[in-house]
């Protein structure tokens, strides 16, 4: 499952960017999927809450 910035997380869990570099981050289902240093990104789900 994939959700781009600014779009509403889905799943409460640990989400990835996809691409380099590879940083993960937890994030709350209802919350804005937030930007990588300043750019829109893709998050791809890796585990759920």
């Amino acid at each position: 499952m994939t959700v781009k910035t600014g779009q509403v997380c889905p799943v409460s869990g640990v989400w990835r960017v996809v691409g380099i570099p590879t940083i993960t981050a937890p994030i709350a289902k209802g919350n804005r999927m937030p930007p990588y240093n300043g750019n829109a990104v893709t998050w791809l789900l890796v585990q759920r809450a």
